[in-house]
């Protein structure tokens, strides 16, 4: 299995290389998808992973893997179905699929010990990772994210996890992505191209497919597949215990709110924790540059 395929490499138009300069390359999956992903900075054995969630892309990190690059590497997978990888129709878009794609994805590039950030629904499969390769975790960035079952979810995402409405939504209007642009901030605004950027691989019903898979996996019932897998890694989070952690938090964030924080305290009661009270959802934005400087310093910490 090949990581890199530059024939099929992804093409990045020229108004989106200001915000996004990277060269992205393509990995086949485990189950014959292509993924895109950042591979930026030293070839290093130790690298950043950093995983996003829905409906964002590798363009939500853009501003941490420019500040990493230079002496770091950064890798920076597009979820299969999301970003600029590829949108198969017929894909397994379960959590367990997409630990699994992490996983080769990390083997295929030799990576022997990671630093790990993870976001909204990079958390679950960031988390999924790493209790299954504790030994690899030096250290963990959690933003706005859970990796434990919860019955906590606006009514707005239960509306587009229903049947037949939930697909005219998400993939018919763009009603999930499209939203985000401005449900997920909250002291800020996105600017023009920044929007055009978030939005930029959503432009069909085709082409959201994962969006609404990832809505359809939240496991809300209890016969839900994706509800096992997702316990299993609640259970073994206690493993991650001694690991330095910093949590990153936008308090209003109308998803993970600080129900969610008060869950992640409890369980890492020694991770450092850093709330920006009137950020939301897309904090790394919302934020801003204090944010992300307090996020380099930690990951650059020997």
């Amino acid at each position: 299995m090949t990581a890199e395929n530059p024939t099929s490499a992804p093409v990045i138009p020229e108004w989106l290389r200001a915000e996004y300069p990277f060269a992205p390359k393509t990995f086949r999956t485990p189950s014959g998808a292509a993924m895109s992903y950042l591979d930026e900075g030293p070839r290093d054995e130790t690298a950043t992973l950093l995983l996003h969630g829905n409906p964002t892309w590798s363009y939500f990190y853009r501003d941490l893997v420019k500040g990493l690059r230079a002496g770091q590497r950064c890798i920076a997978p597009d979820h299969v179905g999301m970003g600029l990888s590829e949108k198969p129709q017929d894909y397994s878009y379960r959590l367990e699929t997409r630990i699994a794609d992490v996983e080769a994805l990390v083997a295929s590039l030799g990576v022997k010990r990671i630093r790990l950030v993870v976001h909204d629904w990079g958390g679950a499969i960031g988390f999924g990772f790493a209790t299954r390769h504790p030994e690899m975790i030096e250290r963990i960035v959690v933003l706005n994210t859970a990796a434990f079952l919860s019955d906590d979810i606006p009514g707005r995402i239960a509306l587009c996890r229903a049947p037949i409405l939930g697909a005219l939504i998400v993939r018919g209007f763009n009603g999930f992505a499209w939203p985000a642009t401005w449900m997920a901030m909250h002291g800020h605004s996105l600017e023009r191209d920044q929007k055009r950027g978030y939005l930029y691989p959503y432009g069909s019903w085709h082409d959201r497919v994962a969006v609404h898979q990832f809505v359809r996996d939240i496991p809300m019932e209890q016969d839900h597949p994706t509800r096992r897998t997702l316990a299993a890694i609640e259970a073994r989070l206690p493993a991650l215990a001694d690991r330095p952690k910093l949590i990153v938090w936008g308090g209003r964030d109308f998803c993970f709110n600080d129900r969610f924080l008060a869950r992640w305290r409890a369980i890492y009661p020694d991770a450092e924790v850093e709330r920006h009270a009137e950020a939301g959802h897309y904090v790394l934005d919302d934020a801003g540059k204090p944010a992300r400087e307090r996020i380099l310093r930690f990951l650059t910490l020997a």
